[in-house]
């Protein structure tokens, strides 16, 4: 469990370990969140049809996280039981998990990109798009589901390189394809005059770099559980618990896709292609949030595990307290950054000035209690680490299922205004969920710690 010579994750100092890991994954998800988030920057600005290109972009998002999501249903559920079995000093089942999870993501990355290919213009129009903002959409999609195989790979399978605790490794895997995309993006864009669809064509060749480079490091001779053709069948008993574990995170990230389809249609409805842009953007914005949260998480996520599988309590515990304080301070950072400059983070994205100013005032109310953002992630995904997937699961469900996808179309009926309604079921639902999260962890973990010095 080390990266070039000195790092066990069993005893090295936490506040070291977690700086160590945590930053390579963090710049990782920055580095990532840079390449979505300038892709739709470049194209916003493209000349006279900006706007309704980047709105139609925005109504592919909703695909694009299903696509994410089913990389977590594998990765979020394997990675963290590999690490609990090297923990247990069980390397050979840690390589079968690993052997068996990049199957199943193949597979499953083969059906997706078959199924929206087949049916992208439909799925366009149900989710609420207007006729002159589809073409685009469309655009992008068909040739950005050319790489799903590719997505998944770099995306789920690079999980098993932090796992080991190769976070600079992992970090170069979203360096690498960012900085290609990045530098692709104009070029195709503007240079080659293929607008939306060089966009898209910079990602996929991007995510291919990405994808060779996780296969010949877990191929390869440094990474201490490899992938190995023999555990390529893949076996009930090990994909069980893997995608038990991993149906939370994958709730999580498909039910974003689902909450972008809601929001999507009822600003639609009530607001039309205007709020329906702002949207577009304030889902950009709120990446500048989530990511590194994410990034940060799944650098504390290996430190967790192993120790929990080894049965060191104590440094569980140090671990989750000091995730819990930085990303308190690095969330209420963010949010008082929005509520003081909302319009700053709109401009990033576009000069259209009424787009600017629908997008700055729906943003101080989307982020109203963003401060409170850490608590659910940090709590939901140590539960996660934790193996407990049953809770993790209900969390996963509660925030977006249970309280923000009904808010969306019930909180007109009591609104004069009914986008501000929509925007504003977006804090209620966040305060509820990360209070109920974080009382409940409070209460489950000196417990599973219990039950872990017994086992």
């Amino acid at each position: 469990m080390k990266e070039g010579k000195n790092r066990d994750l069993g005893t090295e100092p936490i506040g070291r370990l977690m700086f160590s890991l945590s930053v390579p994954a963090i710049a990782a998800q920055v580095v990532n969140m840079l390449y979505n988030v300038v892709d739709r920057m470049y194209i916003g600005r493209i000349k006279g049809v900006g706007a309704d290109a980047l709105t139609g972009v925005g109504l592919v998002f909703p695909i694009l996280m299903i696509i994410s999501a089913f990389s977590a249903l594998v990765a979020s559920g394997g990675a963290p039981r590999a690490a609990i079995k090297m923990g247990e000093q069980d390397n050979d089942y840690a390589e079968k998990i690993m052997g068996n999870c990049f199957v199943t993501l193949m597979a499953i990355a083969a059906a997706v990109a078959v199924v929206f290919y087949l049916f992208a213009e439909e799925i366009l129009v149900l989710f609420g798009g207007a006729p002159e903002t589809i073409p685009f959409g469309l655009e992008y999609m068909k040739i950005y589901l050319l790489g799903t195989p590719f997505i998944c790979i770099s995306m789920g399978m690079n999980s098993f390189i932090t796992a080991q605790g190769f976070a600079t490794t992992s970090m170069l895997t979203v360096l690498i394809g960012a900085v290609i995309n990045i530098a692709l993006d104009p070029i195709f864009i503007f240079a080659l005059d293929m607008g939306v669809r060089g966009a898209a064509l910079a990602t996929i060749i991007s995510q291919f770099i990405s994808a060779v480079w996780v296969l010949s490091f877990l191929f390869g001779k440094k990474s201490k559980i490899k992938l190995k053709r023999k555990y390529f069948n893949v076996e009930k008993e090990v994909m069980g618990p893997v995608l038990a574990l991993g149906v939370s995170p994958f709730i999580m990230q498909s039910t974003e896709s689902l909450l972008s389809v809601c929001f999507i249609y009822s600003l639609s409805k009530y607001g039309g292609k205007l709020a329906v842009g702002a949207i577009t953007i304030i889902t950009s914005v709120m990446q500048m949030l989530n990511l590194p949260i994410m990034g940060f998480m799944q650098g504390v996520q290996p430190l967790i595990s192993y120790n929990y599988g080894a049965r060191n309590t104590y440094r569980v515990k140090r671990t989750f307290r000091l995730a819990f304080t930085i990303g308190f301070i690095f969330t209420t950072a963010f949010w008082l950054s929005v509520q003081l400059m909302p319009s700053i983070f709109a401009e990033m994205f576009t000069n259209d000035p009424p787009l600017v100013k629908a997008t700055a005032w729906a943003l101080r109310i989307y982020l109203a209690v963003g401060f409170i953002n850490a608590g659910q992630s940090i709590c939901q995904q140590s539960f996660v680490a934790l193996g407990q997937a049953k809770v993790s699961l209900f969390l996963a469900l509660l925030r977006k299922i249970i309280l923000l996808i009904p808010l969306i179309f019930i909180l007109p009926f009591f609104f004069q205004n009914k986008v501000f309604a929509v925007f504003l079921a977006e804090p209620i639902a966040d305060f509820t969920a990360a209070t109920v999260t974080m009382i409940t962890f409070f209460a489950k973990f000196p417990k599973i710690l219990r039950e872990a010095e017994t086992r």
